[in-house]
């Protein structure tokens, strides 16, 4: 259902989360969020999520009319000229596409726990300060079939605007439990028979095609300039490292994600050389 307005200012009340973007945290706050680009807009008007609102120019309402119509609960389509929504961003942007939608209640870790496919594969992060390294990293659990994240007390928020773009809407998909305790949440996960597996370059000898990632377990990756804090690294059962070339110490904590989740879908025979993951 849908209520289409035409519009030559950005002066509305209902329009105020779009004036405030960079804002994000007040978003949070809110239990609102920003998704900006064809592909996350779209993702978003197909996905469980609540959609609040929408605003685009008319090319865009001519594509998506049909997706928009079909939402459940009544959506306000704002529909601008491409230059006035350019104000909001203060560049160029590419598509003009913008939409609202609210935060939906965390699942918790006693749901993620009762999936029933098996074997388990759990992601967590902690300290991460860069929503783009967070995004990146929903966008490659996703990619890989990682069946929930847990984000730690000391992250980022995945529903920042630029997490929600980096994720290319995979957020939307991807259940996420932003826990109270990161500690509590791993051991939670022992006691379920989770091996906590920590990816942690500093550590002697064990490199990732060492380690066991065929049953049950939980990847969990730190902050981008120290890692994970010793008292997450104590609560981990292994601690291992992607082996590098001489010289280089370290990966971005996003390409570091994506190469653990790789090695945990090949050990399970979820890699094939004729159906990419």
């Amino acid at each position: 259902m849908l209520q289409v307005r035409t519009i030559d200012s950005l002066d509305l009340a209902e329009l105020q989360p779009y004036r405030t973007m960079r804002r994000q945290m007040d978003h949070r706050r809110d239990g609102i969020f920003v998704a900006e680009g064809e592909k996350v807009v779209r993702r978003l008007l197909e996905s469980r999520f609540e959609v609040v609102s929408v605003l685009l120019p008319q090319k865009w309402l001519d594509d998506l009319h049909s997706l928009i119509a079909a939402r459940p609960e009544r959506v306000q389509v704002f529909v601008a000229e491409k230059k006035l929504l350019e104000s909001l961003t203060g560049f160029s942007m590419y598509q003009g596409l913008l939409a609202l939608g609210r935060i939906p209640v965390a699942p918790t870790l006693e749901a993620l726990l009762a999936n029933p496919a098996r074997p388990r594969l759990f992601a967590a992060v902690e300290g991460l300060s860069s929503a783009e390294n967070l995004g990146s990293i929903i966008r490659c659990a996703a990619g890989f079939g990682v069946q929930g994240l847990i984000v730690g007390e000391t992250c980022t928020s995945p529903y920042l605007r630029r997490a929600v773009r980096s994720s290319m809407g995979t957020v939307f998909k991807m259940p996420i439990l932003e826990t109270g305790s990161l500690l509590a949440s791993l051991q939670s996960l022992k006691a379920a028979s989770v091996s906590c597996v920590a990816a942690h370059p500093h550590v002697s000898g064990r490199t990732l095609p060492q380690a066991n990632l065929a049953g049950d377990c939980c990847l969990i990756f730190g902050s981008e300039g120290y890692g994970l804090t010793p008292e997450v690294l104590r609560a981990c059962d292994d601690a291992v490292a992607i082996p590098m070339a001489d010289g280089v110490d370290s990966l971005n904590v996003g390409a570091a994600a994506a190469a653990f989740f790789y090695e945990a879908a090949r050990q399970r025979g979820k890699m094939h050389p004729h159906q990419p993951c």
